[in-house]
């Protein structure tokens, strides 16, 4: 058996505690600091030679401090000669630059799988990528894995009448993700028609799809920047006659003018998951954290002993 070994990095260290709660192991010791002119500093602190090596970190706001610090921490245990070192991305950052949506513009989601895996990643383990495409940019195993179970259940436990919920896909880019939400609740299902007008500029349209009147609406995105397009779908939605909205997402990047808007927008609730951690600034009334610390722990527990991870969600039913 090789020994597990998990360190976490200061993107999000309570959610690395909290996967390590589920395994029942201690984070392992490590030293992360800065220079006086602002170089980043690591030690692991703890033996990893020959052993199954962890790094927890998300690469969120601050994002180019939050990369650069796992940049360091892989090359750390690459020269300290861990046996295998994966990448534990929760949210990955830089993943809406995943192609040349127009001339002179870089690929930067590929440029950042490329330094990961120079850095010395023998795998990654991600959550809800922004574009799913973004696993082959990698030269490495990437296992990609989904907070759908977390937000379904969410739901789920409300004890909602099917016959009530429609699931509202935001845009057409989400409507594959509103269907498999749709199964899981047993709900219908719509679209909103969204048009972009500039790259943080959304304008919604239409509905295609419902009914809507009288129903509860459940809208499912993979993040929330700066709640832009969500809240222009709901107010489109709540002029549909919905009698209740709902959101629930992923990576709560909240960036901008993102709480703002939420707080403005005709929204019952927000889930949102722990990917990324939410300050006590962003946190409204109507905001519900939902934890992923136990589908991450049970992947990391996967890979640790070569096991399946997809059959962690055919077992759980999850799309």
């Amino acid at each position: 058996m090789r020994e597990l070994k998990i360190f976490s990095g200061r993107a999000n260290p309570e959610l690395s505690l909290e996967i390590c709660q589920h395994l029942h192991l201690k984070p392992s010791a490590i030293s992360l600091g800065k220079f006086p002119d602002g170089e980043n500093f690591c030690k692991l602190e703890d033996d990893v030679r020959g052993r199954d090596v962890f790094l927890v970190q998300s690469t969120c706001p601050p994002c180019n401090d939050s990369l650069m610090e796992l940049l360091i921490m892989l090359d750390s245990c690459k020269r300290a000669s861990a046996n295998r070192i994966t990448a534990v991305i929760p949210y990955f950052g830089y993943a809406r630059q995943d192609r040349k949506d127009e001339g002179r513009v870089p690929i930067t989601a590929k440029l950042v799988a490329n330094i990961i895996t120079r850095a010395g990643a023998d795998r990654v383990l991600a959550m809800d990528l922004h574009a799913p495409q973004i696993q082959g940019f990698f030269d490495v195993p990437v296992d990609h894995i989904y907070a759908a179970p977390v937000l379904n259940e969410s739901f789920l436990r409300r004890g909602l009448s099917a016959d009530r919920i429609v699931v509202v896909s935001p845009d057409e880019g989400s409507i594959k993700r509103a269907v498999g939400h749709a199964k899981r609740l047993n709900g219908a299902i719509a679209i909103v028609d969204k048009r972009r007008t500039s790259a943080t500029e959304v304008r919604q349209s239409t509905i295609i799809g419902g009914p809507i009147e009288g129903k509860v609406a459940v809208m499912f995105d993979d993040m929330i920047s700066t709640a832009g397009s969500i809240c222009g779908a709901a107010r489109l939605v709540k002029q549909a006659g919905a009698e209740e909205i709902h959101i629930a997402c992923t990576h709560g990047v909240l960036c901008g003018p993102a709480i703002e808007r939420l707080r403005d927008a005709p929204i019952d609730s927000i889930a949102i998951t722990n990917s990324i951690p939410l300050p006590p600034e962003k946190h409204l009334p109507n905001m519900h954290v939902l934890s992923v610390a136990p589908l991450l722990a049970e992947a990391i527990k996967r890979i640790h002993h070569d096991q399946s991870i997809s059959a962690m969600f055919r077992e759980g039913g999850a799309t």
